[in-house]
Order: C-alpha cells, then structure tokens, then sequence
C-alpha cells in the first residue's frame, strides 16, 4: 500500500495457507466504488475478516471515508477535503465513477462505516492526514461500540500512531511503509525496528514487495513486531507472503482471493 495505494493490516494469532486472514482494500473495491457503504457491506459477503478505510479531517471537524486529499477522482470535481465541511462533501456523487449503477453514492462517516462491523471482525481505520485527526477519531471510536480487539489504525504518518498509543494503548496500531526503488530496502530493518519502537506501533505492513524475504520478516518478529502486506489479488503473491510470516493480507477481491487460496496450491 504505497501512499497512493493505501491499505491494511491484520492482528491475529499464528495463520498458515489453510487460514489466510484477509482484510478488504477500502471494502470489496473491485467490485463497489472504494470506501463506500456498499463496497463495505459487499466485504461482509464476500468473506473478509476485516475492511480497511481511507479517512481525512474535514473543515468542521468530522471525519470522512475517502483516500485522497482531495474528490477530483471519486467525485468528478475538486474539492480540497481538509478546506470543505462534511454536508459539502457528502453532497458529491462518490460512487458513478465506478459504474452508472452506483450513481448517487455518498462519502461516509467512519461512525457510518464502523456501523458496518460485525462482531467478532475488525476495522483498519487509515489515517490519511495528520496527527489533528486523533482526538475526534477516538471519540467516533468510543462511540462505535466496538470491542477495543476489533480496531486497528494504520498510517504511514508516524506521529499519527505514536499519538493514537500514547492516548488508546489498547488499540493495535501499525506503522505503514512502502520502499523505495534501491537496493537494499528503504526502510531497511534496521529503520522500520527504530521507528516502530520510537513510537510505540504494534506492527509494521508494507506493500507486498517482490524483494522482500524472509530475513527481513523474521527480523521483525523475532523482535516482536508484527509483519502484515498489501494490496495482494492473486493466490501466488498472496501464498509467498504468508509464508514469509504476514499476519494478513489486503486485497481488493476478498472473496475471490479466499476461493482462490482454498483450491490446490499449483
């Protein structure tokens, strides 16, 4: 999950490739516009263990589900999402994008997309902004009524997660990364280790990076850090990783990649 490519993570025991735990890339965003009610609700059905989302501070203090900075991509017009307020955004059409069928989808709430949730499952929460989201973040959370174990926030912005542990600790909360171009990794172990303990994060998910090996996950949980990867929609990608010792992956297809694992490994 580059910056552009925002993602997930998973918090669970030991898994295997019998047992892959799959968390759905802004709901089931191949088959529903992303970060949509319905994209959400369709993860449910198709089988996803958890959704993750996209969310931004607005002009009024409230908090939407979108991946961008601003609507230009979703909505078909630009509007800054930091500079307008929730009514303004929500009066937009997020979903005709993706196909004439959802015309007249709204952004929502993370209270709206927490709502979602069954028991029982979690919720990547993405932070897409800045460390200025996480008093009004946790209030929407406290109000959910999900269990403390069922929510995740996720960012690649570091002070995020250090701000979000220092005030809920018993939140998991993972630190996110994409790597540069070189050769070693940047992040390299070394960093990622640094940085997760500098600001408290239980994990560490990067995108699914076809140079990572399993030196470098071991690295990780030999020192206690959980490893999780994105945005994986094919069963080989997805079975090299849980190998290598992911505790999750994200995709965009839950269902499909779920059915895809379940048959016999080529």
């Amino acid at each position: 999950m580059s910056p552009a490519l925002p993602a997930l993570v998973v918090f669970v025991g030991s898994l295997h490739a019998a047992e892959p735990f799959l968390v759905a890339h802004r709901g089931a965003s191949h088959d529903a516009p992303e970060n949509t009610l319905p994209a959400f609700e369709l993860a449910w059905k198709q089988g996803a263990d958890a959704i993750e989302g996209d969310f931004h501070l607005t002009a009024d203090g409230r908090i939407v589900c979108i991946h961008d900075f601003d609507t230009a991509r979703v909505a078909g017009r630009k509007m800054i999402v930091k500079d307008s307020t929730l009514a303004e955004l929500q009066a937009l059409d997020a979903g005709a994008w993706f196909k004439p069928a959802w015309k007249g989808t709204r952004m929502p709430t993370l209270r709206e997309v927490a709502a979602t949730v069954p028991a029982g499952k979690k919720f990547y929460v993405e932070v897409k902004c800045g460390p200025e989201i996480v008093p009004a973040m946790l209030d929407d959370l406290a109000a959910s009524g999900l269990d403390d174990e069922q929510i995740v926030v996720i960012s690649f912005n570091a002070p995020v997660i250090q701000a979000v542990k220092e005030r809920k600790p018993q939140y998991k909360a993972c630190w996110l990364s994409s790597f540069g171009k070189g050769t070693p990794l940047d992040p390299g172990t070394g960093k990622v280790l640094a940085t997760v303990r500098a600001i408290q994060a239980d994990g560490f998910s990067s995108k699914a990076d076809p140079r990572l090996d399993a030196a470098f996950v071991k690295t990780l949980r030999d020192a206690g850090i959980e490893y999780h990867c994105w945005t994986v929609d094919d069963a080989a990608t997805a079975r090299r990783f849980m190998e290598l010792g992911a505790l999750s992956i994200t995709t965009n297809r839950p269902g499909f990649l779920r059915n895809a694992l379940a048959g016999p490994t080529p």
